[in-house]
Order: structure tokens, then C-alpha cells, then sequence
């Protein structure tokens, strides 16, 4: 008998073995578990990773964690469920960012003011402010300074790339999770190089050796954070240890933190691209320091009342009611890390002290172990207790070990 030939029949027969293929499918994939937590898992035991750079580590030999790391305490903001609000980023939800962390915790909710302006522009210098922060000696206002200077400097910074951290190049869409890195001894050895570069933005400061310390502390590099006095300290002390040069980069950015009127002075000469006219670092060229590209976009200064504001909210010291309270200010990587819960969804705190510092060198690219030293002008023992608690609180990610 030979086969029909009516075009129904084979349509209809096409139709029926499409169908079939569809609930076969479907009926595979019931079976199937859904990945999930594992059942009876104690919470407290397993490692607390963040969404999607935890992928990293999946690639790995077991053993190597890179992108999660075990934790006493789980954060609770970083195991409830998606906040409703939440950004998106390449399709996936920004699963519990830390403002929603904040807002949710009884002490920090009355701490964070994500209003506060991070970053200081030209658009924002009046009188008003001038008359406000002339009050105040720096790093939290102008008391003393040129208003020359800083209008001068000040008024190179009109753009809008002045005003936010990443930019209008990089709109705030999707989860900006962000890696805050120390210089501290606890990462020789950690092997975070590539938990670290995972991270959509990297925050570098001061001596920030890289070469040689790649697996330990990664390669990339976003922001550079300093004052021109601790930049140049790094560059004298850290030479001989790898520090020769300030990282540079097209996509880099630096951010000054204005502690004294010659950063305000080096920052223009910067942007302009010609030698500092005058004060302590007179002749210096800063293209030397930050590469032969001046333009004001790839620089970011620190709203003075954004440091005053971090000082008396987060880090209000003893110490600023001693001998030494002209001197006291937070450091450089707690400015660089409070800068980062300001701006980001996530972040990740790594080479931060720790309570169990002394089992580490001062920093990771010392040869020689070397005790932290707790110096007048930065309150330590202050600064370990907030990274402890906004890490229980679920805010921030501390790398421990």
C-alpha cells in the first residue's frame, strides 16, 4: 500500500508529534529537583556569598574558596527575601541591597542618610555653603583656607560627571556591587584576587601594591582613593616594598579627600594639566601621578560636609576630645569604605582590620611581619567595632579568617 497523499494527513500528523515532544519535555522536568538550600543546613555554618560572585568560586578546585567565606554571624539582610524595589542587573534582581539592610536595622536606620551629597562640584558652592564650612577646619570645612583656591578649584569641577561617583555613563541600573580594598596584612595569602576583580566597581588606597600580589588582592582597579599628604607618604615609605607608581588607568578615577588646601591645589593643576603653582608641593607635576590624561571628569573630591557628616554619625572618636583632636580624623580606607555604602547596593570589604589583627602584618606586602600601630590621628579599635557591627547587621561584607 503506498503512503497517502492528502497534505491534511501530514499536517495533522507534523501537529501530533510536535505536541507530543512538548508534553514529554514538560513532563521531564517535573522530576527534576529544584536547586535550592540544603535542607537542615545550619545558616550560621555555611559560607555567606553574594549573588552572582559566588559563581566564581563554582570554577574553582574545591577547597579554594575565592568568593564566599565563612562567617559566626549570617546577616539576615543578606538571607530574607527580594526587596521589591530592587534594581536589576543584566536581567537578575539585586537581591538584598544594603539600603534596604539599613533602613530594616534599629541602630543603623538612624545613621545612614543616603540624601547626604557624597561628592563636591562646582554647582554646589554658594555663599551659603562658603559661610557654613568656613566654620569648620578641614577635613570637614574651609576654616583658614583660600576661598580663591577652592572657588578656583571648584569651579573645574561643573560637570556632570562632578556629581556622581560612576557617572552618566554608567546609569544606576541593575546591582552596583562594589570591592573596598585595604592594604591590610590579613590579605597575604587570602587568595581573593579574583572574588575581588568579580565585583562591578574595585576601591584602591594609598599604597596600594598590586604587582606580585595579584591572586591575593586581584588586578582591577576603579577608584583611587587619598589625600595628596598620604598618596605621597605611600610613595616614599612603600617603594622599596613595590608601591613605585599611583595606579593609572583610562578608566580609573581618582578621589581626593580634601584634608588640606593642598589638595584642592593639586586637583586643579591636575584637571589642568600644568605644575602645582604653590605650597608644599610646588614644580610637582601631577600628570607623574595620575597619568598624562587631565580632564575634570576623571577626578571626584569629597564633600567636606560628607566627611563631617561620617565623622559625627559613624566614627565620633574620644579622641577628638584630647590633645590630639586637631589631628584626629577617620582613615583614609574608612573614608573610602563609608564612600562605598553610600553609593553602592553591595559591598565587600576586604584587607579592613579585624578583631583578631594581630595575627597579621600591618599590610599584605611586607616581607617582614610588622604590628599594626595605632597612631593619634585615626581611631582603629573605633573603626574595627563599626566594620564588626555592619557586618552582623548585614550592610557589609567583611572578609575575616
Amino acid at each position: 500500500m503506498g503512503l497517502p497523499r492528502d497534505p491534511l494527513f501530514w499536517l495533522l500528523l507534523l501537529l501530533v508529534a510536535s505536541c507530543s515532544g512538548i508534553l514529554l519535555a514538560l513532563f521531564s522536568s517535573v522530576g527534576k529537583p529544584h536547586p535550592g538550600p540544603r535542607s537542615g543546613a545550619s545558616t550560621a555554618q555555611e559560607p555567606v556569598c553574594f549573588p552572582d560572585v559566588c559563581a566564581v568560586a563554582k570554577s574553582q578546585e574545591a577547597g579554594q574558596d575565592l568568593a564566599c567565606w565563612r562567617s559566626t554571624t549570617a546577616p539576615q539582610a543578606f538571607s530574607g527575601p527580594k526587596a521589591t524595589n530592587a534594581r536589576t542587573s543584566k536581567g537578575q534582581p539585586c537581591r538584598r541591597p544594603l539600603a534596604l539592610a539599613a533602613r530594616r536595622h534599629p541602630h543603623f536606620r538612624d545613621l545612614f542618610d543616603f540624601s547626604q551629597p557624597v561628592l563636591l562640584s562646582g554647582g554646589l558652592f554658594t555663599q551659603e555653603l562658603w559661610d557654613s564650612l568656613s566654620q569648620r577646619k578641614a577635613p570637614y570645612g574651609w576654616q583658614g583656607l583660600s576661598r580663591q583656591d577652592i572657588a578656583s578649584t571648584l569651579s573645574l569641577l561643573n560637570g556632570s560627571e562632578s556629581t556622581q561617583l560612576f557617572g552618566p555613563a554608567r546609569p544606576r541600573q541593575g546591582c552596583v556591587r562594589c570591592a573596598v580594598v585595604g592594604n591590610g596584612g590579613i590579605l597575604n595569602g587570602s587568595r581573593q584576587g579574583l572574588n575581588i576583580d568579580a565585583h562591578d566597581y574595585v576601591f584602591r588606597l594609598n599604597g596600594a601594591v598590586i604587582k606580585g600580589f595579584e591572586e591575593d588582592v586581584g588586578t582591577k582597579t576603579s577608584f583611587y582613593g587619598f589625600t595628596v599628604n598620604t598618596m605621597k607618604n605611600s610613595l616614599i615609605s612603600y617603594k622599596k616594598l613595590g608601591f613605585t607608581s599611583v595606579p593609572q588607568g583610562q578608566g580609573l578615577r581618582y578621589i581626593f579627600i580634601p584634608s588640606d588646601l593642598r589638595d584642592y591645589v593639586m586637583l586643579r593643576s591636575a584637571i589642568l594639566g600644568e605644575p602645582v603653582r604653590k605650597g608644599p608641593d610646588e614644580g610637582d607635576r601631577p600628570q607623574t601621578y595620575f597619568g598624562p590624561e587631565a580632564s575634570a571628569s576623571k577626578f571626584k573630591l569629597l564633600h567636606p560636609g560628607f566627611i563631617s557628616y561620617l565623622t559625627e554619625r559613624f566614627l565620633k572618636s574620644k579622641l577628638m576630645n584630647t590633645n590630639f583632636g586637631d589631628l584626629y580624623m577617620p582613615s583614609t580606607g574608612a573614608l573610602m569604605l563609608l564612600t562605598a555604602l553610600h553609593t553602592c547596593d553591595q559591598v565587600s570589604a576586604y584587607g579592613f582590620i579585624t578583631s583578631n589583627y594581630w595575627k597579621f602584618s600591618d599590610h599584605y606586602f611586607e616581607r617582614i611581619k610588622k604590628p599594626l600601630i595605632f597612631y593619634a590621628n585615626h581611631d582603629l579599635s573605633l573603626e574595627a567595632a563599626l566594620w564588626r557591627d555592619l557586618h552582623a547587621a548585614g550592610i557589609l561584607r567583611l572578609y575575616q579568617r
